[in-house]
Parts: structure tokens; sequence; C-alpha cells
């Protein structure tokens, strides 16, 4: 007979399949392929390929593949259909090469596999061998498959954004580079699925894999990416505020193995966003403003003050947030009755256990908008987050004791201005309307009824550390959806600042009591300034106002409220996080039981960085970005650190610029090589003692 067949090479034609698989970004030397959708690759032989000779092309994954357990694909081209659902076929067979057509099933494990080829009784195993195969939102037969291009290429390829962040009334974005096709960024994925602990098996199902990360980002329970921190003292780590992406944290966690500190929520939302992305998940971080951490599931979140209008931190359990970052990620659901396909939340910010460990989600965003909160996974926190109720009751001293008054209920006020990024747009796009239904509309009552019976419903008495304690006979437990009682004096409260809010300048705010009725009415204002971090716990308390204000009929009042700027700057430079202005103010209508709370958080102004580049740059050659900050501020910065990255064009680099006096001027410069082509972003912030979030960015289109 003839000599064996021998292979004697093989082209897995990175450049071709990779642009057909768009994953032509991945910073890869192996081949990186979507599953359900075809690739090719040239066999090179010793002789030609004839019709009576054996060859077979073995796909494996994990640490021990079997064809019993799908974890060993064999393929031969001659053969009929594999009962694994992938498909061989031979495009072109001419002299010593061959050219084959390889289609994985759009239901295969997502990994990394090693290819070798069997001729007769040889294996040839290639030196690059591995294949890793990803999620697939191309192919319809896939249940992550996204129909819109456009959707796409922003929750799928797009490898910078925004993260929302600041108050309901006072959003702004915060640059962020995902950087899901840097170096090691796929490689940390992949580790991390492996830790996950999922069968091979699992790890076809997008529900489990979502699930596995939102669990593993964290570093709770299973040593995972990120270890939050919440106590304004970071010495021993990066303080959340000092990162502008997820790859130096990815990267850093794949070289040492160990969680890296620290993250807060959009650190952790930042960082799952770039491993949904890079496994081919669509995702998107989502901002939920006025956020509750209902701990009780009651759908009720209690707020403390004093008779002064200063919130107290010390005794309630739960908590409203500033803001909440989590995430959205889009597939069908399989487990689910018919209906539930398209967005899911997932939660990596280790707040509650579910099933025994720090994980939240997938959870459909139709459940939590219909209040169908008996559906996997997590729905009745995910609809507390969104929908609670803030009750408002002051502590007064009554003969020594604390006795706890309720003044009112606001039903409207949590889960408000939902926020991603636009598709496509530097903007910011409302999602409220996917999550909840119109405040007040007949729907969205009968979503709060149906949720509302599903969820331990409270009697309206204040859940305080040690309430129970207390005589509880004069509350009465009041049923879920409360009716607002009709105003007498049609009583209205505003909270404005009358000058710009800059750090070092005294904080000129202003309460303005109105009424629309007639009549004369003696009004009680009791108004305070606190500083507080966006998980709503107070910083300092920096001053209040008391005043007895009359006023007859539709007529108004402007109250001002005055803090000195040396009342809050050492604060300032104490707390290592971003701070807030929270105002609060209570009003009471002598001789009726009329009782009004209002409260506004405001954000610190701040002066900006500009960069200084070219619009357009070519290719592999150089040009200059220029980073220019002034102090237009009262009072000297100390310690700035001005941080810079640009995905594609340079790595993350650090400029220490020390202390910056009012009016100085500071400038750097970085000579930067662009790597790849397309509109790339460079993201610059400044951090200091007093100043933590002082961002920019500015946009560049590389050519060829």
């Amino acid at each position: 007979p003839g000599t064996d067949l021998e292979v004697t090479g093989i082209d897995l034609l990175k450049s071709q399949n990779s642009r057909l698989h768009h994953t032509d970004a991945y910073h890869m030397e192996s081949l990186v392929v979507r599953r359900g959708q075809a690739f090719q690759l040239q066999l090179s032989f010793n002789r030609e390929l004839k019709a009576a000779d054996k060859l077979v092309l073995c796909f494996g994954i994990g640490k021990r593949p079997m064809k019993i357990r799908w974890t060993l694909i064999s393929l031969n081209p001659r053969r009929e259909q594999d009962l694994s659902e992938w498909q061989i076929s031979i495009i072109k067979n001419s002299g010593k090469e061959c050219l084959l057509s390889v289609i994985s099933s759009p239901r295969a494990t997502v990994g990394r596999y090693t290819l070798n080829v069997k001729t007769g009784t040889n294996i040839y195993k290639p030196k690059n061998n591995a294949v890793y195969l990803l999620f697939n939102p191309w192919c319809e037969a896939d249940v992550v498959f996204l129909a819109d291009e456009a959707q796409r290429k922003e929750y799928v390829l797009n490898d910078t954004g925004y993260i929302y962040v600041g108050s309901a009334y006072n959003i702004y974005g915060r640059p962020w580079n995902f950087g899901q096709f840097e170096e090691f960024i796929l490689d940390a994925c992949m580790y991390l699925l492996d830790k996950s602990k999922l069968k091979l098996s699992n790890r076809t199902d997008p529900v489990l894999v979502s699930r596995a990360m939102s669990a593993l980002v964290n570093a709770n329970d299973d040593r995972g990416v990120l270890l939050g921190n919440w106590s304004g003292n970071y010495s021993n780590g990066t303080s959340p505020m000092d990162w502008i992406g997820s790859v130096s944290i990815l990267q850093k966690y794949y070289k040492t193995k160990k969680p890296v500190c620290y993250g807060q929520c959009w650190v952790f939302s930042g960082v799952l966003t770039t491993v949904m992305r890079c496994l081919g998940i669509p995702s998107r971080c989502v901002t939920n403003f006025s956020s509750a951490h209902d701990t009780e599931e009651n759908l009720r979140v209690d707020i403390y003050l004093n008779e002064l209008g200063e919130k107290l931190n010390s005794i309630s359990f739960d908590s409203i947030w500033n803001f909440h970052v989590w995430n959205d990620v889009w597939m069908k659901r399989m487990d689910l009755p018919a209906g539930f396909d398209g967005w899911q939340a997932i939660d990596s910010t280790p707040q509650e256990l579910s099933q025994g460990i720090f994980q939240c989600g997938p959870c459909p965003l139709k459940a939590i908008r219909d209040g169908d909160v008996y559906l996997p996974f997590d729905s009745k926190f995910l609809y507390a987050e969104v929908n609670a109720d803030k009750v408002y009751w002051v502590v007064k001293n009554v003969n020594g004791k604390d006795k706890y008054i309720r003044i009112s209920t606001e039903t409207q006020g949590i889960g408000m201005n939902i926020s991603t990024k636009a598709v496509g747009q530097n903007k910011r796009e409302d999602i409220t309307a996917q999550y909840k239904y119109p405040e007040g509309s007949r729907e969205e009552r009968k979503a709060m009824q149906k949720a509302s019976s599903f969820i331990r419903p409270s009697g309206m008495v204040p859940r305080a550390r040690f309430a129970s304690t207390l005589p509880m006979g004069h509350m009465a437990s009041e049923p879920r959806v409360l009716h607002e009682a009709v105003s007498k004096t049609g009583l209205q409260l505003e909270i404005t600042n009358t000058e710009a809010l800059y750090p070092g300048n005294p904080l000129e705010l202003a309460i303005t009591v109105k009424t629309s009725t007639p009549g004369s009415w003696t009004i009680n204002l009791a108004g305070s300034c606190q500083l507080q971090s966006y998980t709503g716990k107070v910083e300092a308390s920096l001053g209040y106002v008391k005043d007895t204000i009359k006023l007859e009929g539709k007529s108004e009042m402007q109250v001002p409220l005055k803090i000195a700027a040396d009342e809050y700057m050492k604060t300032l430079a104490l707390v290592e996080d971003e701070v807030f202005i929270l105002i609060t103010a209570i009003a009471e209508v002598q001789g009726t039981d009329e009782k009004l709370t209002k409260e506004t958080t405001m954000s610190f102004e701040y002066p900006p960085i500009t960069v200084q580049m070219p619009e357009m740059a070519k290719l592999n050659k150089d040009f200059s970005c220029a980073f220019i900050f002034k102090n237009k501020l009262n009072v000297p910065l100390d310690n700035c650190k001005l941080l810079v990255e640009g995905l594609g064009i340079f790595k993350k680099s650090v400029f220490d610029e020390g202390h910056v006096e009012p009016g100085r001027i500071i400038k750097s410069e970085i000579i930067c090589t662009p790597t790849r082509l397309g509109e790339k972003k460079i993201i610059a912030k400044l951090i200091s003692t007093q100043i933590k979030g002082i961002s920019a960015e500015k946009a560049i289109t590389i050519t060829e």
C-alpha cells in the first residue's frame, strides 16, 4: 500500500475567520470564533487525501474530554451528520491541501478547546492548538441572538462607554474603558469560567453563566475579582474612585489570582460588562437613581430625621443609595414561561445572599415591571430596589424617651431616571419604562398589588434597631397602597442653590415654602445640610436653619441656608469617597396635622480637564496628546494625580502633579502610537485629597 497519510501543517485562517466572527479585535494569538457559525481551516498533508483515508478533527474541552459528555467533539468529513450538532465539510481538496469548513453547535459549551487531527493511527497536534468558542449574538439559533446590528455594535463590540452617576436631579456620565479585547482579558474570563465550578454542560447556557459571573466579579465567597469597600479608607489598595476602566483590574487579577482592592458598585458593574461582552453575551451598565436597599423585603425604606431635619445614620438597617449600578444582559429564557426573553438584570455588587452566596440575577425586566416577583432569580430584591416606598419619621425626645412620629410617605421617590448609554451615541438613554409602568398608572397599581401579594407586607411601625421595645399602640397596621391625604394648605417645598457649588466657596442654598389655598398659615420649618456618600451614609452635618413663617393664601417665601467653606472642606479632605450635598427640609403647619418633608441631593461642580490632540491619526504613527487643568477653585488641591488611558493607543499612565495652588495650570503630555483602526477614546481623570471625580474624554479616528 501507499504511504500513511500524515498532516504536515494546519492553518486556522485567523484573519479571515475572525473578521467574519467579529472577533478580530481580540488581542490573541489563538483563533477566537463564535458558536453556530462556520469557520474554515486548511490542512496540508504529506500526500493527496483520498476517499479511503481516515480523517478526524477532534475538539476537546476541559481536563478529560469525553464523547459521552459532549466535551470531545470528533468530526469526520466523510460521515453524515454528527450527533453533537457540529458539522464539518470539505470545501476544496486539491493536491496536498484540503480546505475544511466547521460549524459548531449554536448550543455548544463556551470556552477554550484544543484541536487535534487524526489520520489513521497518526495524531497531529498543532503548535498553537487552542480555539476559543464564544456566545454568538449574530446567530439566530443562539439564545443570545440580538437582531439589531447597531445594538450588537454597542452591547457586544463597544469597548468604551459611560457609567451614569450623581443623583436623580444631577446625573452625569463617568467615562469607562471596558476593554474586553485587551491582552489577557479573554484568558481572565476563561479562568473565571473554570473557577465558577459550572459543569461544562452548563456552560452552554447564558442564564447560568451570567449568574455565576455575577458571583465571581465580587471577592466574597469565592475569591473573585474585586473586593468591595465602602469604609472610606482605601490606604492598602486602590480607591474605587481611582479606576477608569476594567482592564487593569482584570489583568492584575489574572496575574495574581487574588482579589483586587477595591470596588464599589460602578466598578463591579463595569467589570461585569467587560466579562459579559468578552464572552459574547450582550450587556449594558444600568444606573438606578434613588435605589432602595430593602433588607427586609417589605417594599419600605424608613428614613429617620431629628428635629432639625438632619438624617440619622445609626438607626436604620435599610438605606437609599443616591445611585446604584448593575447590569442588563440579553438572552432568551428557556427556563421560564413564554414572554420573559430579552433584557435580564444581574448585579455583582455584594449586597444580599442569594442561594447562600453573593450573586444576583438574571431576572427578566418584564418580571420586575409586571410584579412577577416569584420568578428566578432574585426578583423580589430587584423589584424593591426600583419600587419601595420611602417613609419619613421624626425622632423626638419626649420625657427622656425617643418618640417616633411618621411625617410622610413618598411613593414615587425611589427608582428614578434609570439610565444606560444610548446605542451608537455618547449620551444617556432613560430606560425607566423598561423597569416600571408610569407612576400612578393602572398597570403600575396592578403590578404593585401582584408584587405585594408575594412580598410580606408589614404594618406601619418604625423598624429601627431597638424599635420593638417601644409601645406601638398608637400605630395601626395599614395596607400597602397608601392614599395621600388631600392638603388643606397646598403646602409645597422647593430646595435650590443660589450660587454654583464650587469646593472652597460657601454653599449658598435656599428653601422655598409655598402655600396655595386661602387662609393665614403659620409654618414651622426646619432645614439641614449634610454631606453624604453615594450609599446614603451621612459623613458630616454642616448646619441647619429653624424658622417660623407666616404665609397668606397663595404665596411663597424663600429661607436662605448658607454654609461656610470651613464647615465642610475638612470633611472633603478626610473622606476618600466622592461626597454629595444632602439638604432635607421638614415643614409643619400649625393648627393642622399637615407635615411635609423634602430632600434633595446636589453635587459639587469642578473646573474641567482639557484634552488637546488631533482628530485623526495614522496607524502606528506617533502623535502627541496634552492634558491641561487649571485650578479655578479658591483652595489648593493636595496629592493631585492625573490618570490617563487610551485603548489601542497607550496603556494606563499616572502623572503625579503634587500640590496645585489656586490659579495654577498643570499640563501633562504623552506620545501615543495607535495600534488599532477606527474611532478610539482617550480618558483622563484627576484625583486629589479634596476632589475625587473630575474626568474628561476625547475621541480620535485612526486610519491606515
